[in-house]
């Protein structure tokens, strides 16, 4: 019989490789990095990947390293300020490359003070005078804005432009005002934000400060009109303001009058109101007409003077 010989096979493994894509040829820039400086365990920079190693046995790096990050934003907790992370990445066509992550490490101010520079006690109307702004322990302060208030009212905005310490500190903001009568009883105020821009918490860090309320001295000022019309039987009144109230006398044909409770055709006339402050003296000149109490105004009895503008005299000029 014939025998046909059999003969037996194995397969043996075959090696199959695909290579990796290659990098992109262009970075898209990353934004800044936010990170809070609140205690946390610490973060370091990770080691220097080694470079791959190819089928030849040889290295090679890629020199033009062409990273995309995605996301942009690194956010931890963290008081390393010198921190310096970094992003790494693997190509089988290229080699290695990392590109450094950019990062602001920021820390809220632990307290915002408002006080005024070289002054204590009131202020006086007219007078130039300078808020100051002492932000503590923030961190960066080239990110800081300070706004200062009177009121709800903001007066201005003030940034340190030449700053670029990364580190925590302690600095001084100030802004000039120049108070009127109408700013005394008004509280002034600062607040401190952090701007960290698109990539930072959704609500900036803000501090304010505690409210200070200004006392401000102005002279002796006529609040009623210099034509004052009353009807008989009404009471005659004229207000003088200043701060602190003045000493206010009237006059009428050379004597001192006190205002009528009861106003008669007798009391139409000009009057002389001479207000004493602690800065000086200011006269102002006040016509009376009394209107008969029927309301006819063309019955009324008054004196044809014309007002004359208050004048202010010094303390040395009323001496002599």
């Amino acid at each position: 019989s014939l025998t046909t010989p059999v003969t037996s096979a194995t397969s043996s493994p075959v090696s199959m490789y695909t290579p990796a894509p290659p990098l992109p040829f262009q970075i898209s820039p990353p934004s800044p990095a936010i990170v809070s400086s609140l205690p946390s365990p610490s973060l370091g920079t990770p080691p220097p990947t080694p470079p791959l190693i190819g089928y030849s046995g040889e290295s090679t790096e890629i020199v033009d390293c062409s990273l995309t990050i995605s996301p942009s934003t690194l956010v931890v907790r963290i008081t390393n300020w010198t921190l310096e992370p970094m992003c790494y990445a693997l190509s089988d066509l290229g080699g290695h490359c990392h590109i450094k992550l950019p990062l602001i490490v920021y820390k809220p101010p632990d307290n915002v003070s408002i006080s005024f520079v070289n002054h204590t006690g009131p202020m006086f109307e007219g007078h130039q005078y300078t808020l100051q702004c002492t932000v503590h322990d923030v961190a960066p302060v080239e990110n800081l804005t300070v706004t200062f208030y009177r009121g709800q009212t903001a007066l201005g905005k003030v940034q340190l432009n030449n700053s670029t310490t990364k580190e925590p500190v302690t600095d001084i903001f100030t802004f000039n005002i120049t108070p009127n009568k109408n700013d005394d009883g008004a509280q002034y105020w600062c607040e401190a934000e952090l701007q960290l821009g698109s990539e930072g918490p959704g609500h900036p860090p803000v501090v304010k400060s505690h409210k200070i309320t200004a006392s401000v001295r102005f002279g002796p000022q006529l609040v009623c009109s210099p034509k004052l019309q009353v009807r008989e039987g009404e009471s005659l009144s004229c207000e003088v303001r200043g701060n602190p109230q003045p000493s206010v006398t009237w006059y009428r044909d050379g004597q001192v009058v006190a205002l009528p409770t009861h106003s008669s055709r007798k009391h139409a006339g000009k009057y002389i109101v001479i207000a004493q402050g602690p800065h000086g003296q200011r006269n102002f000149t006040v016509e009376v007409e009394v209107l008969s109490g029927s309301g006819d105004t063309t019955h009324g009895d008054r004196e044809h003077i014309s007002s004359t503008e208050p004048q202010l005299v010094s303390a040395e000029e009323k001496s002599n």
